[in-house]
């Protein structure tokens, strides 16, 4: 059983930064990405960037040069740096792991798709 446990949402004022983590436990194997979502109150949850096990990444028009993310491998952790925030960036933040891992010797391949608990960001005017 894989879990990603977030952490680093706040309450920032306009034009700060926060840093969100998500890592996971168990095993996950390599062939993974690594994305953020979020979703604010009243809307429908919408991908801000991802991240692949190569380093390609996909932002959304919103992200696009003020936020960043980055993935630690070994530590089985997807990082989203948030910079010059904006109210309307206020949402739950959730992350997102798909990927698949090799179950058996004969090389059975299983797919997944593990949620965060969310993470409140809240950036006010």
């Amino acid at each position: 059983q894989v879990h990603l446990v977030e952490s680093g949402g706040g309450l920032v004022h306009e034009g700060g930064s926060l840093r969100l983590s998500c890592t996971a436990s168990g095993g996950i194997g390599s062939f993974n990405t690594w994305g953020w979502y979020r979703q604010a109150p009243g809307k429908e949850r919408e991908l801000v960037a991802h991240i692949t096990r190569e380093g390609s990444t996909n932002y959304a028009d919103s992200a696009k040069g003020r936020f960043t993310i980055s993935r630690d491998n070994a530590k089985n952790t997807g990082y989203l740096q948030m910079n010059s925030l904006k109210p309307e960036d206020t949402a739950v933040y959730y992350c997102n792991l798909k990927g698949k891992i090799v179950v058996n010797v004969e090389g059975a391949v299983r797919e997944y798709d593990y949620w965060g608990q969310g993470t409140q960001v809240t950036v006010s005017s």
